[in-house]
């Protein structure tokens, strides 16, 4: 929940608009080497090999990313509280920023057999990574109204992708020069943990120059334990308005369990790839990128698809896609084959997290978006944490058998998919709409 501005609200100034964008810009790098297409495969080939298996190596690779997200899920309500009442949103951003800046670049010290300094750099970083995303996005109620609030979403998700593809570019273009002079994973990919951290910290700086914090702070003298109290209060009360509209609360299980699988795939992807595909380290940024680029296709075609047949039945069409991608990679055995469900991935992906978005909005009484919409996130995070750790535990127990695991991520799509043919979009639509009159 967001505090008001005490103003009424107007679209911000351009170069303020830009500067909240560019948040998205600066924080994907972050997301896309460190978590999806470069340190996770390091982490499971080089620095946990030394002394682990494949499947151990890979779980504790999930252990990491599922402590990051349970931490997320146990701080968010008490951080946005805190931020809420004496409207430091800013600062908090701040301290986020240049903790993940800061421990992204610590990774690059990290060598063979630093399992716990990895692990606990990578909880660390991840913990303020996702606690920026969640205080950046609380300035977008107070720099735009609700008429420009989606062209205004979709800018910073566009700069999002755009500076992802830019940095993974860079880091792709260092590793092939690196890899031409005989260079080891050991002695490049600490240099891309570098260009993350540095990216994020110089395209960052628009926002802290130009971003105004507008809400008002609320005469208030709580102490620290009552903040807690306050921020699980409010996730609480949200919770009871969500279940008095039955399609929402189907919704956001459905969501909650399909992601599960996105998340695995998400984190998973490049560890997949070298450890039963056997990709190098330049096959799979490459492989990221055109993920990357066909996500934003996948987004924006099933975006115009989505208008014409409806939310939920975009999302079956994508959920089908997930399900076919798994299927065909688990008995894909040549580089080719696994292009092809690589570029099904990258379409079902953009599609579905959009479209989930979407659905959540058209379900959300415009009164209560703002409750829905943590409602949404608290579920994502739920299933950052579930979805990888099912893999890592699987891989583990298979003695490194990655083919095994992938199979949980079908299972999550296709008991997502049951539940969501228990939703009823016009209901949950006309829910909604009688919830304002």
């Amino acid at each position: 929940m967001t505090t008001r501005p005490a103003t009424p609200i107007a679209l911000a100034p351009k170069k303020e608009c830009f500067a909240w964008a560019m948040y998205d810009f600066a924080n994907s790098g972050y997301a896309t080497v460190i978590l999806t297409a470069v340190f996770n495969s390091y982490f499971v080939g080089v620095i946990a090999a030394h002394d682990y298996s494949s499947g151990d190596a890979t779980l504790l690779w999930t252990i990491a990313i599922a402590i990051a997200n349970l931490l997320v899920l146990l701080t968010a309500p008490v951080i946005g509280a805190i931020a809420d009442y004496s409207a430091n949103k800013k600062t908090f951003l701040g301290f986020t920023t240049i903790g993940c800046v800061l421990f992204t670049a610590l990774l690059a010290i990290t060598g063979p057999g630093d399992v716990a300094l990895a692990m606990t750099l990578i909880v660390l970083s991840s913990l303020m990574f996702f606690s920026g995303e969640n205080l950046i996005a609380a300035f977008l109620p107070e720099i735009s109204p609700p008429a420009h609030m989606g062209r205004l979403s979709a800018y910073g998700w566009t700069l999002g992708y755009v500076g992802g593809l830019l940095v993974l570019g860079l880091c792709l273009v260092y590793v092939q020069w690196a890899q031409a002079q005989g260079h080891e994973a050991q002695e490049f990919v600490p240099v891309t943990v570098l260009i993350v951290s540095t990216a994020f910290a110089l395209a960052s700086l628009p926002t802290f120059i130009w971003l105004r914090e507008r809400a008002q702070p609320q005469a208030t003298t709580l102490r620290f334990f009552v903040y807690i109290q306050e921020g699980y209060a409010r996730l609480h009360n949200t919770w009871q308005h969500a279940r008095h509209y039955q399609d929402l609360f189907r919704f956001l299980i459905a969501l909650m369990i399909y992601y599960c699988g996105i998340n695995t795939v998400v984190v998973l992807a490049a560890v997949y790839a070298q450890e039963a595909m056997g990709f190098e380290t330049q096959d799979t940024i490459m492989l990221i990128l055109v993920v990357n680029i066909t996500a934003a296709v996948g987004a924006f075609l099933f975006g115009q698809v989505q208008d014409r047949i409806g939310s939920k039945r975009t999302l079956i069409i994508t959920l089908l896609c997930w399900i076919t991608a798994t299927i065909l990679a688990y008995y894909s055995h040549d580089r080719s084959s696994f292009w092809l469900v690589a570029n099904l991935v990258g379409l079902a992906l953009g599609a579905s997290q959009s479209g989930g978005r979407a659905l959540v909005g058209l379900f959300s009484p415009p009164e209560r978006s703002g409750e829905f919409f943590g409602l949404w996130g608290l579920a994502t995070k739920l299933a950052a944490v579930i979805g990888p750790l099912v893999y890592g535990t699987l891989t583990s127990i298979t003695e490194g058998d990655h083919r095994v695991a992938l199979l949980s991520t079908t299972a999550f799509f296709l008991v997502g998919l049951l539940v969501l043919s228990l939703v009823n979009e016009q209901r949950g639509r006309q829910a909604a709409h009688g919830a304002t009159q």
